[in-house]
């Protein structure tokens, strides 16, 4: 039974750490002064005196990455010798963190956002040689929160980011406009956002206990001359929204190098 110390419990943080808490045995305890509502059966500190001689097996950041810096030195002399930094922020190298604390291993988790339903899909990195036994705790970590996707680099971890990191901001935008696109059909609001969440749930649905590849069921749900080849051709005729997508990807993943 580990003891893991989780410093910052914001939305993120909070929703992992109600998931870890209710799947695994482990002792944990958050540190942030603003003493968020949490599990019963986890500890609560504002300050790093109020843990006492308390030293922990893991650490894991789930701070603003503007605050680590500040924060995180404060709390290293209370990690095991060979305890394991670990840290959900987005835009703190791995490289930084070890810095913090020299000799310890660090795993990084990049999830998103579906994760706080359980849902979600998260990349870890492994910075430096990380005992077996710690990465295979992290990864069941990660794992009660969704799927999970091991990268060698953390070049690999900035593409991921901008894959699935910020997928679901993408995701959101799209709906957005495809719920506003069907009210100007004459929907009403309500009718217009069932439709499209629908329509969107049963076809990912159908994506997922499929072995068909995505173009084949996009083939099959397409006659020509019909509707639907009309509404593809508005859509992505000269290969305006493949182009649009492949852009997406690539300033995030070049706007995640930069907050490296």
């Amino acid at each position: 039974m580990s003891k893991i110390l989780l410093l910052g419990c914001g939305n993120m943080g909070g929703a992992l750490l109600k998931a870890w808490a209710a799947n695994t045995d482990h002792l944990f305890t958050v540190a942030d002064p603003a003493k968020p509502e949490l599990p019963e059966n986890v500890s609560q500190v504002g300050s790093v005196e109020e843990l006492g001689e308390d030293i922990f097996d893991y650490l894991i950041v789930a701070l603003k990455p503007q605050l680590i810096d500040e924060v995180l030195p404060t709390y290293i002399p209370r990690l095991d010798p060979s305890g394991v930094i670990s840290s959900i922020a987005a835009g703190y190298s791995a490289e930084k963190l070890a810095a913090h604390a020299p000799g310890r291993s660090v795993i990084r988790i990049m999830p998103n956002l579906p994760a706080v339903i359980g849902k979600g899909v998260s990349g870890l990195y492994a910075h430096g040689t990380v005992p077996e036994t710690a990465s295979s705790e992290i990864e069941r970590l990660a794992l009660c929160s969704g799927e999970i996707v091991w990268v060698d680099n953390e070049d690999m971890l900035d593409r991921l980011t901008a894959v699935a990191g910020s997928g679901p901001g993408y995701v959101f935008e799209m709906l957005r406009a495809y719920v506003e696109a069907a009210e100007e059909l004459g929907f009403c609001e309500k009718d217009a956002k069932n439709l499209v969440l629908g329509t969107v749930r049963g076809t990912l649905d159908l994506a997922l206990q499929s072995d068909s590849s995505l173009e084949d069921l996009r083939k099959n749900v397409t006659s020509k001359g019909g509707t639907t080849a009309a509404g593809l051709d508005a859509l992505n005729g000269n290969g305006e929204y493949s182009e649009l997508i492949r852009n997406t990807l690539q300033a995030a993943y070049q706007r995640a190098t930069e907050l490296r």
